[in-house]
Parts: C-alpha cells; sequence; structure tokens
C-alpha cells in the first residue's frame, strides 16, 4: 500500500523518540491499545522512534531525558507520585514536549503544574455522537489539512472551564450541531488547543474516546500533527 503524501518520513535527522504513556488509576478507555498501535504507524511513517509504558516510576529525571516528548494517551486519575511529578515539571520546563489525547484532562486534578499543562480539566460527557468542530486555525501541522467544519463522531468533553486565553485555540465545538447536556460551556467550547510552557511545548486534543478515531485518517493526522508540534518540527 502506498505511504500518503503526508506521512512520508523526512530527511534523515537525529531520530526523535516519543514515549505514549497510558496508565489509568480510574476509567481505562477500550481505544488505548488502538491509541498506541496509530501511533507507533505514525511514528514508523515520520520517522520518529515510539515506546509505549504503564509504568509510572520510569518518571525520573533520567529516564524522562531519554525522548523528545511523551502523550499521555487517555490516562485518568492520579497516576504519578510527588517525586515523578517534578521529575516531569523539570522535564517540560527544561524543553520536553507533552501531547494530552482525550482523558489527558481526566488526570491529576491535584497538581497545579499539571493543570496548567493540559490547559483545562474535565467535567462531563454527554452520550457518543456526531459533532461538528469548527477548525480555527488553518495553519497549524495539526489542523491544515480539516476542512473548515470538521463533522465526526465521538465522546465530546465538557470542561470546568474554557482554556483560552491561556492557550492557542486551534479547533472548537459547535453546540449547535450535537446535544452537549447539562454541562455544556455554552459559544466558546474548545476541543483542541497548543501552547508553550516555559521551554516545553504542550498539545491537547479532546478527541479519542473510540477505537473508530485510530482509524480515522483526518483524526490520525490530527494526532501526528500535535505530535509534530511537541517535537518542535512545526510550531504551535
Amino acid at each position: 500500500m502506498a505511504v500518503p503524501a503526508w506521512a512520508a518520513a523526512p530527511e534523515p535527522v537525529d531520530q526523535a523518540t516519543v514515549l505514549v504513556f497510558s496508565e489509568t488509576a480510574g476509567y481505562r478507555h477500550a481505544s488505548i491499545e488502538s491509541g498506541i498501535a496509530a501511533i507507533e504507524e505514525l511514528g514508523r511513517q515520520d520517522g520518529f522512534h515510539v515506546e509505549s509504558t504503564e509504568d509510572s516510576t520510569r518518571f525520573t529525571d533520567r529516564e524522562l531525558a531519554r525522548y523528545d516528548a511523551v502523550v499521555w494517551l487517555s490516562t485518568t486519575g492520579d497516576v504519578l507520585d510527588q517525586p515523578q511529578q517534578d521529575a516531569f515539571e523539570r522535564y517540560v520546563r527544561n524543553g520536553g514536549g507533552y501531547v494530552g489525547v482525550h482523558a489527558a484532562a481526566d488526570t491529576e486534578y491535584d497538581w497545579p503544574f499539571y493543570g496548567e499543562l493540559v490547559g483545562a480539566y474535565f467535567a462531563s460527557h454527554p452520550q457518543i455522537q456526531p459533532a461538528a468542530v469548527r477548525v480555527e486555525d488553518h495553519r497549524n501541522d495539526s489542523t491544515a489539512h480539516l476542512p473548515n467544519r470538521w463533522e465526526r463522531t465521538d465522546e465530546w468533553y465538557n470542561y470546568r472551564a474554557s482554556p483560552r486565553p491561556r492557550v492557542h485555540v486551534l479547533a472548537a465545538l459547535d453546540e449547535r450541531s450535537y446535544d452537549p447536556g447539562d454541562g455544556a460551556m455554552g459559544g466558546d467550547h474548545p476541543i483542541a488547543w497548543c501552547h508553550d510552557v516555559d521551554a516545553g511545548r504542550a498539545f491537547y486534543t479532546g478527541g479519542g474516546h473510540t477505537e473508530e478515531s485510530y482509524s480515522e485518517p483526518d483524526f490520525v493526522r490530527h494526532v501526528l500533527g500535535g505530535i509534530r508540534v511537541a517535537l518542535d518540527r512545526a510550531p504551535c
């Protein structure tokens, strides 16, 4: 099968290494394994090495120094202890990359740095249903391939508060296109964003609950763009 033009490997450079972290202390998404497999395939196509773990003891200064970015793939609950949190904060502030996918926003509610990093915490969600995503930035690597109105099915999170203007919002939900439930955020409902945290780079997308997400070309390309932002291969 031909490799898509967007996935062609770049000119040879020192290969980046990405860690996919998917430990759960709360609800565990059935889509995690599909997500790991999709990111591993992205790494093969885009020229970065992928490792995966659910072992939080790897969050040490020495171990984290091996990685150019860490993807928090639908993590839930309190997954790191204080020394591990401190090591990850140093890692990001000193230039490491962070990618949060879906339930990464349902993680580490009592860790202020993580709240700053992910951008917004999960509050509630309605049933899985189709919705329209309004793309706000067509220059970012994660959204440049998308139409102005991106229609797809997922479990759409409501957040405790909008991250705007603390982050650069890339896409937002049109709540008129679906039933957001009692936790509706109103006229401004960001669903994907990026920002810098000291020398580090952060990207978050609220999509990715369903297993089907990771066989959707547009969604997988969206995640790839977020990884590229975290790796500093593309601007936020």
